[in-house]
């Protein structure tokens, strides 16, 4: 018999508590986001030196667009400014960008810089970052029927799971939620129909190292069975996930 994976193979992550992080320091809100992608930054190396091959990460949902507008202009801002400092370094560092969600709301510059980031990591191979943003798995279920629909395909599970946002990945394995909320809010609604869920107290820019480790070590210990009995996980082989596909 295999003996179970210990490090997830894909992690996907719900960064919540900037604004709060910020709001408890009395600053803008905007100074949280900042931090966090501070954190973000030490959470990719971490998932890279313990041998996660993807992480995916909640930046902006299709929900945030009704923030405030100072909160979502900083954001954008900063994600333009996190772009041209950031890329250079995951290249170096063998990571490559995936960005998944709706573009057709972002402005061209945006959309300009997603792509170009895209580009210049298309080739790297240590870790896959997804980055969600404008998305809701909402949304990507319907962008997968609407899909199949004008392909003439039936919307079976394997047509739509096939054409979903994030279909050049396996399914996340562990999905992790910061901030204390425990709730999925509308991320990897398909996806994440296996995951195992780990929900932390900390704000995502307190989330560290060692905060991973936590969520990793939890994952460790849990049964993973895909629908199959303890019993049967004692005498045969664990099952492999829904999906195959290799990052």
């Amino acid at each position: 018999m295999s003996a179970p994976r210990t490090v997830p193979h894909h992690i996907a992550i719900v960064m919540d508590g900037n604004g709060r992080w910020a709001t408890r320091r009395f600053l803008p809100r905007v100074a949280g986001h900042k931090q966090g992608v501070e954190s973000l930054r030490r959470c990719v190396k971490a998932c890279a030196d313990r041998g996660v091959a993807v992480l995916t990460v909640f930046a902006f949902s299709s929900e945030n667009w009704n923030r405030p507008q100072d909160e979502v202009s900083g954001l954008m801002e900063l994600l333009v400014l996190a772009l041209g400092r950031e890329v250079p370094r995951l290249q170096a560092d063998g990571v490559r960008l995936h960005f998944v969600g709706e573009r057709q709301g972002l402005s061209e510059r945006i959309r300009s810089g997603l792509a170009q980031a895209e580009a210049a990591t298309a080739h790297n191979t240590r870790l896959v970052l997804n980055v969600c943003f404008n998305y809701g798995g909402r949304w990507d279920v319907a962008q997968a029927a609407a899909k199949l629909a004008a392909q003439g395909l039936p919307p079976t599970e394997l047509n739509l799971d096939r054409a979903m946002a994030l279909a050049h990945v396996p399914d996340p394995d562990l999905f992790i939620r910061t901030g204390g909320e425990q709730r999925m809010s509308n991320f990897l609604l398909w996806q994440s129909a296996y995951s195992e869920l780990f929900f932390s107290d900390r704000l995502w820019p307190d989330f560290d190292e060692a905060a991973l480790d936590e969520a990793i070590a939890a994952f460790g210990r849990r049964e993973r069975r895909f629908g199959q009995t303890s019993a049967q996980l004692g005498n045969e082989a664990a099952p492999a996930a829904p999906r195959q596909q290799t990052a």
